[in-house]
């Protein structure tokens, strides 16, 4: 069951990804998170985003602006290897904190806490339409690439972020897509060296199985989402996707899930 529920959120993430403030990684991760651990939700996120985007790469990296690239990618692949660190330093032990509900008792972890917190901020991005216009000059692409390079490390999730100080670098849609894309696959494959350590105890050798059916659903969710780049608007998809997000942020925060 979950192999069809997280292929199918895979292809239709990838599609949304061309063209809202949301990534593949920050759709998928809480899906993932329904399943797995979280650390090995985020790994196994990690391996499918990195791999989607190198079919992304063939398809629209040729229109990055190498300017751009540099100030906002250098950065954020420095600051990604301290979050996926950080990722591994959280005590996570221990519940953060217990409560009881309809005779259960759950449990909250720090690390689905924070990641949680996390997933609610960049969802707010796309609901609240002060944070949704919220842009960032030039001069601010390295403290942009620092930021979404460490969340992305810590969480998985960049996109938001990134988008917010991308898209007023003066870029076209073809430029600010194929340079998101680029700057994207460098900071997956930082994240996932420093994930590799964890990757044998964790147990994604074991799904391999998932991870290609993900992929494969991602892969053909990009390729018909660059077909429909000129064509679609989504700002309704984009606001339900953000509730979704939200509520189960929440379960996960609260320890539900």
């Amino acid at each position: 069951m979950e192999i069809i529920i997280i292929s199918l959120t895979a292809f239709l993430a990838s599609i949304l990804t061309f063209f809202s403030g949301f990534g593949l990684g920050t759709i998928l991760t809480p899906v993932f998170m329904i399943f797995f651990p979280v650390e090995l939700a985020i790994g196994l996120t990690g391996v499918v985003h990195f791999l989607n985007n190198i079919f992304k790469v063939f398809l629209v990296g040729k229109n990055a602006d190498k300017t751009v690239l540099l100030k906002f990618g250098i950065p954020a692949v420095i600051a990604a290897f301290f979050g996926a660190w950080l990722l591994f330093q959280i005590p996570d032990a221990k519940p953060l904190f217990t409560y009881e509900m309809m005779n259960k008792t759950f449990e909250v972890y720090p690390v689905k806490f924070i990641i949680s917190i996390l997933l609610i901020i960049f969802a707010s991005i796309d609901l609240i339409p002060y944070l949704n216009n919220l842009k960032f000059g030039k001069e601010k692409l390295p403290l942009g690439g620092a930021l979404s390079g460490f969340f992305g490390g810590l969480s998985g999730n960049q996109g938001a972020l990134r988008s917010a100080f991308l898209i007023k670098a003066g870029l076209s849609k073809e430029a600010f897509i194929g340079t998101a894309v680029i700057v994207s696959v460098f900071v997956d494959f930082t994240r996932l060296s420093v994930y590799a350590s964890k990757f044998s105890k964790s147990g994604i050798t074991d799904n391999l199985t998932l991870i290609i059916c993900a992929t494969l659903s991602a892969i053909i969710g990009a390729y018909i989402g660059n077909k429909l780049l000129k064509k679609v608007t989504i700002k309704f998809l984009q606001i339900f996707v953000a509730i979704m997000l939200i509520i189960i942020s929440i379960a996960l925060g609260s320890g539900l899930i």
